[in-house]
C-alpha cells in the first residue's frame, strides 16, 4: 500500500508540473531573464505548486491511514499558508511584509501544534527553556523558508537538495513521511533539470524550506534525530546564504536587490553548467552526510562535527573565490 502511495505522489507531481507549465505559459507567469539571472530564455515559473499539492495529498493519505501523528500532520499542514502566499507572490510579486506576515503565522501555528522546541543538547549542557527555544525555532523556521528561496537560482539545485535531505533522513529514521517528500519532488525535477522547462518558484522553495525546518523540530522533540543532524545535512545551502548576506552587508548593498553572488551562482558564471554544479553539490552533500551520520550515532561529537562542517564549507567558498572573486 505504501508503495502505491509513493507512485501516485510521483505521477501526480509529474503531471501537475506539466499542467502548471501549460497554465503559466497561458497566463504569462514567466520569469524573464535579466543581467542578474542564471538563465537566458523566458521560462514559466510556479511549478512548485505541483510539489505542494502532491505533498499535502500524500501526508493527508498517511494521516487518514493513521501513519502520521496528528501534531506533526497539522504542523506540516500549516505549510498551506506558506504555499498560498507564495503562489500569489509568483503571480503578482508581492512586497516583503505580507509574505513575512503569513510565514510568521504559519511558523507560530506549527510550533503550537508541535509544543514548541523542547530541548537542545549541546553535549556539555542542555537548553530546556521552551520559551527561549521556541523563539529561536521561530526565527530559524522563517530564516530557512527564505534561505531556501534564495538558493533556488539554477536548474535542479533546490529540488536536488530536498531529495538529498529527505533521503538522508529516511536512511536513519525509516519514516514513510520522508519518502512522500522525496517522491513529490522527484516528480517535479525532470521538468526542472537543465535546461529547465519550468521553475519551482517561491511556492515550491518556501514550502520546502518550511517543511524541512518543521521536520527538524519534530524529530528533535521526539528524540529520533538530533536537530544538529538537520543543520549539517542542510548546511550547503544555509552556509552559502549566510556568508553571502554577511558579505553584501559588508559591501553596504541592499539585501532586497537581486544578485548573482551566491557561491553556486558564481560557479555557473565561471563556466560550469547548471547540471555540473548540481552534481558537485551532491558530492559535497555525501561528505556532509558522513558528518551528520556521526552526529546521529555519536552525539558527543556534535561540536567537533559542526566545526569540521564549517571549516570544510569555508574552504570550498575560498576555492570559488579564487575562481571568481566576490565583488
Amino acid at each position: 500500500m505504501k508503495t502505491i502511495i509513493y507512485i501516485i505522489v510521483f505521477f501526480m507531481s509529474f503531471i501537475l508540473t506539466f499542467l502548471a507549465k501549460f497554465i503559466a505559459k497561458k497566463k504569462s507567469i514567466i520569469d524573464i531573464p535579466n543581467e542578474r539571472s542564471s538563465h537566458t530564455i523566458p521560462t514559466p515559473r510556479g511549478g512548485g505548486i505541483a510539489i505542494a499539492i502532491s505533498w499535502f495529498f500524500g501526508i493527508s493519505v498517511l494521516f487518514y491511514m493513521q501513519m502520521i501523528p496528528k501534531d506533526l500532520y497539522f504542523a506540516l499542514l500549516c505549510g498551506v499558508f506558506v504555499s498560498c502566499i507564495s503562489i500569489l507572490d509568483d503571480i503578482y510579486s508581492l512586497k516583503a511584509f505580507p509574505r513575512l506576515a503569513v510565514q510568521s503565522v504559519a511558523a507560530t501555528l506549527a510550533l503550537y501544534f508541535l509544543g514548541g522546541l523542547q530541548k537542545i543538547d549541546l553535549v556539555f549542557f542542555e537548553i530546556t527553556n521552551i520559551y527561549v527555544l521556541s523563539i529561536l525555532a521561530f526565527i530559524v523556521i522563517i530564516g530557512f523558508v527564505n534561505i531556501y528561496n534564495f538558493i533556488d537560482g539554477i536548474d535542479g539545485y533546490a529540488a536536488s537538495e530536498a531529495i538529498f535531505i529527505s533521503l538522508a533522513a529516511f536512511i536513519l529514521i525509516n519514516d514513510n513521511l520522508l519518502l512522500i517528500l522525496t517522491f513529490a519532488v522527484l516528480g517535479f525535477i525532470p521538468w526542472n533539470w537543465q535546461k529547465a522547462k519550468i521553475f519551482m518558484g517561491d511556492v515550491g522553495s518556501t514550502l520546502l524550506g518550511f517543511t524541512i525546518a518543521i521536520l527538524a523540530v519534530y524529530y528533535q522533540n521526539t528524540c529520533q534525530v538530533n536537530i544538529f543532524f538537520w543543520i549539517i545535512i542542510s548546511s550547503l545551502f544555509w552556509f552559502d546564504a549566510i556568508v553571502t548576506i554577511l558579505r553584501r552587508l559588508k559591501n553596504k548593498e541592499k539585501l532586497q536587490q537581486a544578485h548573482r553572488k551566491h557561491a553556486y551562482q558564481r560557479i555557473v558564471i565561471a563556466g560550469f553548467s547548471h547540471q555540473k554544479t548540481v552534481i558537485y553539490s551532491l558530492i559535497i552533500n555525501a561528505f556532509l552526510f558522513i558528518l551528520a551520520f556521526i552526529v546521529y550515532e555519536n552525539p558527543q561529537y556534535i561540536l567537533l562535527c559542526i566545526l569540521i562542517n564549517i571549516i570544510f564549507l569555508n574552504l570550498i567558498i575560498r576555492k570559488i573565490d579564487k575562481k571568481l572573486p566576490f565583488k
